[in-house]
This record gives C-alpha cells, sequence and structure tokens, in this order.
C-alpha cells in the first residue's frame, strides 16, 4: 500500500474552561489518508469535524496524540495542505485574480509565475473574464469557485473542505460537486489526497471512496466505510439507496455506554455537570411527529429526510428531542413513536404545552432555573446570571445556545417568560405572586 500522506495517532483535543474544567472534544482518533483518496467526515453538528479538519491542516494543534504528514510531525501550518472554507472567506477589497493569488504572495512565487498560474486556474473553473471582478460582483457559487481556485493554486497534496457546498443553493452546490469530481478523477488538479466535512449523507456518499463516521461528545470515530459504487454514482440506484440508509442507521444508532467512571460528569469540585440539550425546534417536533403518526407510528429517517428536505445534521436534533421527552425512539434507522408520543399526537395545544412541561421540569437545567426564580421575591432573575453558571459546564458559545433554548423550550411550555427588553427570565403570575411586566 501508498505510504499514507497524514496519519492522526491517537489525537485528541480539549479546551480549558475559565473553572479549569477540560471540555473534551475529540477522544484517541486514529486515522490514515492515502494518495489517491477521497475521504469524507461525516458526523452530527458540533461532534468536532471542523476542529479535526483544522488539527490535520496544522492550524490548530491536538491537546494529546500526534499529527504525521509522510511521516513527519505537524508543527505548525501544513504547507503540503491547502483549505476550502465554507463561508468563501475572500478578501472583499481584493479581485479574483488577487485572492487566487494570495497563497502564491505568501510562499514568494514570482509574480510572473503566480500570474500565469492563477491564470490558468482561473479558466479551469470556469471564470474567464472574471479575473478583475470583486467578491461583491460575483454569485455565491463563483465566490467559492475562488475559494477553490485559491486552495489548488499553491498546489497542495491535500485538499481539506470544510462543507464548502452548505452555503450555496440545491443547483449550484450540485454543479460544483460534479465538476470538482470530474477535476479530481481526470487528474487536471495537483491534489493527491481530498478529505471533505459534511453534514449531508447522500453528498458524501455521492462524492467519497471512504466515509468516516464521528459520533458526538466527544468525538470518536465509529465507522469507516469504503465506497465501492462506481463513478459517476446514480443517486436512485438501489446500490446509492442502501448505503446511504445504512450510513443513516450508524448516525442514528445508539452510542456506546460510557465506562462506569465517566458516567457522571463532574466539576473539579466534584459537583453533577449539566446534561446538552439539544437543538431541536419544539415546531419541528410536532410536525414530525404527526407525520410519523399518519403512516402508523413508525417510518424510516433516511424517507423522512429526503421528503423534507432536511440533511442528517437538521433531523437528528429533533429526534434527540423526541427521545428526551419520551415521544419517540430510533432504532434501525427507524424513528417509532412510544405509547407517550401517540397520545401527544392525538392531544389538543393545552396538553401537548402539559406534556412538555412534565418533562421540562425533570431535567437539570430547568430545575437550576426554576430554583432560582421561585426563590427570588419578585420571582425574577436576569439572563446574565444563568449564563455565567452555563458557562462553568459549557464552552461561552454552547452556554449561549443552551440557554437560548432553555428560553425558547420554557416559554413555549409556560413554564417560564422571558422579556427581550431587559433580558430577564420571570415565572408566570399563575405560579408566583409578582412578576415584572406584561405577557
Amino acid at each position: 500500500m501508498a505510504e499514507a500522506l497524514i496519519r492522526l495517532l491517537g489525537v485528541t483535543k480539549t479546551y480549558t474552561q475559565p473553572d479549569g474544567y477540560d471540555i473534551l472534544v475529540l477522544d484517541d482518533i486514529t486515522l490514515e489518508i492515502r494518495p489517491g483518496e477521497f475521504v469524507a467526515l461525516l458526523g452530527p453538528s458540533g461532534s468536532g469535524k471542523s476542529t479535526l479538519l483544522r488539527i490535520v491542516t496544522g492550524l490548530v494543534p491536538p491537546s494529546y496524540g500526534v499529527v504525521l504528514y509522510r511521516g513527519r510531525p505537524v508543527v505548525g501550518p501544513n504547507p503540503h495542505a491547502a483549505m476550502v472554507f465554507q463561508s468563501f472567506a475572500l478578501y472583499p477589497w481584493l479581485t479574483v485574480q488577487e485572492n487566487v493569488e494570495l497563497g502564491l504572495v505568501a510562499k514568494g512565487v514570482p509574480a510572473s509565475v503566480r500570474r500565469a498560474r492563477t491564470r490558468r486556474l482561473i479558466e479551469l473553473i470556469g471564470l474567464s473574464g472574471y479575473e478583475d471582478a470583486l467578491p461583491k460582483e460575483l454569485s455565491g457559487g463563483m465566490r467559492q469557485r475562488v475559494g477553490f481556485a485559491r486552495a489548488l493554486a499553491v498546489e497542495p497534496e491535500l485538499l481539506c473542505m470544510d462543507e464548502p457546498f452548505s452555503a450555496l443553493d440545491v443547483l449550484t452546490a450540485e454543479n460544483l460537486r460534479s465538476e470538482l469530481l470530474d477535476l479530481w478523477r481526470a487528474a487536471r488538479i495537483p491534489t493527491r489526497a481530498v478529505l471533505m466535512v459534511t453534514h449531508g449523507i447522500e453528498e458524501a456518499v455521492y462524492m467519497a471512496d471512504r466515509i468516516v463516521v464521528l459520533s458526538k461528545n466527544p468525538a470518536r470515530i465509529v465507522a469507516d466505510l469504503s465506497v465501492r459504487l462506481p463513478h459517476p454514482r446514480n443517486r436512485r440506484a438501489p446500490e446509492f439507496l442502501a448505503l446511504v440508509d445504512s450510513v443513516y442507521k450508524i448516525m442514528t444508532g445508539p452510542e456506546e455506554e460510557p465506562a462506569p467512571e465517566e458516567a457522571v460528569a463532574t466539576t473539579p469540585e466534584g459537583a453533577p455537570r449539566l446534561e446538552p440539550l439539544p437543538s431541536g425546534h419544539l415546531s419541528m417536533l410536532t410536525g414530525l411527529l404527526e407525520l410519523v403518526a399518519d403512516r402508523g407510528g413508525r417510518d424510516d429517517l433516511y424517507r423522512l429526510g429526503s421528503e423534507l428536505l432536511l440533511e442528517v445534521d437538521d433531523l437528528l436534533p429533533v429526534t434527540e428531542v423526541a427521545e428526551l421527552f419520551h415521544l419517540a425512539r430510533v432504532e434501525e434507522g427507524d424513528l417509532i413513536l412510544t405509547g407517550r408520543g401517540q397520545a401527544f399526537c392525538e392531544a389538543d395545544g393545552a396538553t401537548r404545552k402539559a406534556m412538555i412541561r412534565e418533562e421540562l421540569v425533570q431535567l437539570p437545567i430547568f430545575r437550576l432555573i426554576l430554583r432560582v426564580l421561585q426563590s427570588k421575591a419578585n420571582h425574577s432573575m436576569v439572563k446574565e446570571f444563568f449564563n455565567d453558571i452555563l458557562e462553568e459546564h459549557f464552552s461561552v458559545e454552547e452556554a449561549e445556545a443552551q440557554l437560548r433554548t432553555a428560553i425558547y423550550w420554557g416559554r413555549y411550555a409556560d413554564l417560564f417568560h422571558y422579556d427581550p427588553e431587559t433580558e430577564t427570565l420571570y415565572l408566570p403570575r399563575a405560579s408566583a405572586d409578582a412578576a415584572p411586566g406584561a405577557d
């Protein structure tokens, strides 16, 4: 077998919080990528896919473990790798030509050489005639083409892409996928291997030779699948659909139970840590459960996602909420209503809210919020107070996201109210003697 371009050996990444607690993001990742491989890195939102990509390119160091490129440790940015970002990341004051030349300028390539190379790449990606255009004059698809050209201009052996098509409309994304595959398979680009982060199962099966699936909280490799379907791949072929369904089952399957000593996470002082809430929307949850109920109480998640035009990243948080509230369970890639879920679908709006409320008061974050509100004389507390507490358990960004979800769920279930002008949470009048502001 050919020598691996990149090897990750026991790569682990933690982020230390202000209270000294380490959040484990990546756990013991061991992975090889060899010349000629197109590898898709797939996992739920927040599973550390982008962090792993940045470790591969040397933009972020691992906390533990080793990253080797052709057998040598990667220290700092990897000069043999290039990145295509999700957000285009173009300099708005530079022309297409100047944006593509950036990496070559940084490498000290002579002006005549870099101009010739960038002109050739601009023509290759279909932007001839736009060399002097500014990014604001280009469509989203054209801007991402510039991003591809800029990455390819430095002639990287390893091309890394972080959800490169997710910011584009459906037709533009499909066109760019096909064009990139044509260039890759015809060896018209210097890249020896491709590593692409994606949240789309179909996209991974359509493009990649291997699919590496990550779990969440923390990220571990749960599957490494070979894709042996011939190109061009037919999305409607039974073999294609079967593989997509298999990956869905892996991603929606139950995660391994933690070891006994890891079962309860604690702070450095020994206090239990708050478990994160999934980010699913309750309105989407209601519609999804009603749809499954109309189909006999069970339906295939892949089919549901396809019909609703939802990627797995959009669908999984909703199914996690359904399981959290004991309304449904996921089994072999199917969403199955529980008896409580069936009753929820048949209930009126007030009863549904009451059922959600019964579940919320059992969750640690909501018990914390209610305990604080009930203990205050005016039964209210500013949002910042809860945010500070959550930052002891989560990263700053995740604490904000968790509190946003908690406020949305709490208001939906009439568990507490929220005044956005004063950023204050408070109890409803029915359950408190005093409450600021009006509903």
